[in-house]
């Protein structure tokens, strides 16, 4: 059976699961297989739960003579061809997003300005990679007017293989840095499999968002030769410029763009005060806003999404506590983002600053190196009351309080809470400082 004769069948069906406990009646269960587990296992059960078909890859599970077990070579591969016929029924606008940091809070922030004007379908929490990226895609339905996919990436070839499903028409990079070095290999590495998507937009003449203030980016662009490109930054050579007023401790940014008001003797300067902590944000407003004026939203629609948007899911928000201020970033760490963070924590204007920050994962044999740069970092800082936690931590040089794990942090907290402290909380999510918020 061809991809087209089982997208037949998904019309019939519209609904696809890959989780035997949810198997909505009608649905199509399609067993993915993982480390641990073999959806094959599972086909028959979901069907009598309500599964209405089940793809399968491996033959011993495909009954004789049950049409409703369809056997194919790959079912991940077969799931993703699907996303792809199906992407390819709409003729809206897709916009592609990856980069080491803030993919997530780019692709909320675009999709809160586009939805000022449009119906957008968007990729939801962090559903990035080889099975969340075509479970997006099959959510697009004929009332969405425009999408915003965001990819991620941890190994050399991933974002091409998804820029093969996604086909996007334009999109953008947010930046390359220092992450998952031991799947990629190199910070070369990194550019090489981000600029993937680069590739993908020069083939197909698509548009290109840049960030001209970003050196790595646009060297990559420039390697590319791009016929359309729409620049954002802080360069007064931008399309869209931006620049800080201040983060106390919330971000406060103006903006302007050199394609409004065109007879005016100068652009109109924009004032948004935002709910994200961190001056590093105002490259993922810039990138926003460009998106958005380019799309026809205008220039307060735009301030009113950005200023309204709520962050979440620990990603640059602040908490408030009865004992403490707490900025909380636990949800991913690599040395590029760390350093953004404690860089704007030095920054913000705020009294008794305290710092709780947890190993950065995936960095292979440059681990040792890239957590010294972090506590170095520190010690040129006026934060001097810093708790390092995890194993890499724990090897480096230097003075600062070291925790084995996170219920060592708990027990300290319990016996030693600190109070009225404004505190950056900030790891990778494997080290679960996430845990720590209620308790500080």
């Amino acid at each position: 059976m061809d991809i087209q004769e089982i997208y037949k069948i998904y019309q019939e069906h519209p609904v696809v699961t890959t989780d035997s406990r949810n198997c909505p009646e009608g649905s199509i269960f399609v067993a993915l297989k993982g480390a641990s587990f073999d959806g094959n296992k599972f086909a028959e059960a979901a069907l009598e739960k309500g599964c209405s078909y089940a793809i399968v890859d491996e033959k011993e599970y495909a009954k004789g003579g049950d049409e409703r077990f369809i056997l194919v070579d790959d079912a991940l591969i077969t799931y993703k061809e699907l996303a792809r016929e199906h992407r390819r029924q709409f003729s809206i606008p897709v916009i592609g997003i990856t980069g080491t940091n803030g993919k997530t809070t780019s692709k909320e922030l675009i999709s809160a300005v586009l939805a000022e004007k449009f119906n957008v379908h968007h990729t939801e929490a962090n559903y990035n990679n080889d099975v969340g990226v075509p479970r997006t895609l099959l959510g697009i339905r004929p009332e969405h007017e425009i999408a915003v996919i965001e990819m991620g990436a941890s190994h050399p070839g991933d974002i091409e293989k998804l820029v093969t499903y996604v086909e996007p028409t334009c999109g953008l990079i947010t930046n390359v840095g220092r992450a998952h070095l031991q799947g990629f290999g190199s910070f070369e590495g990194v550019k090489k499999t981000k600029g993937e998507l680069y590739d993908f937009l020069k083939a197909h003449d698509g548009l290109l968002f840049l960030n001209e203030s970003n050196p790595d980016l646009t060297a990559m662009a420039g390697q590319r030769e791009f016929n359309r490109v729409i620049t954002y930054g802080q360069d007064e050579t931008a399309d869209v410029q931006g620049y800080v007023v201040n983060c106390a401790p919330f971000l406060h940014f103006e903006w302007q763009s050199s394609s409004l008001n065109t007879h005016q003797p100068a652009p109109t300067i924009y004032d948004v005060q935002t709910h994200l902590i961190g001056s590093y944000n105002l490259d993922n407003m810039l990138a926003a806003i460009a998106i958005g004026l380019h799309f026809g939203v205008t220039p307060q629609q735009i301030n009113n999404a950005l200023e309204n948007y709520i962050p979440h899911n620990n990603r640059s928000q602040l908490t408030e506590t009865a004992h403490n201020k707490l900025i909380v970033d636990a949800y991913n760490a690599n040395p590029s983002s760390m350093a953004a963070a404690i860089d704007n924590f030095q920054l913000m204007e705020v009294d008794n600053k305290m710092a709780i920050l947890g190993d950065m994962r995936e960095l292979g044999d440059a681990s040792a190196v890239e957590h010294q740069k972090v506590v170095d970092l520190l010690k040129a800082t006026d934060i001097r009351n810093v708790w390092l936690v995890g194993e890499e931590f724990s090897k480096t040089q230097t003075a600062f309080r070291k925790f084995h794990d996170v219920e060592e942090v708990k027990a300290e907290i319990a016996s030693h809470r600190p109070e009225d402290h404004y505190i950056l909380i900030k790891g990778s999510n494997g080290i679960r400082l996430f845990e720590l918020t209620d308790l500080l």
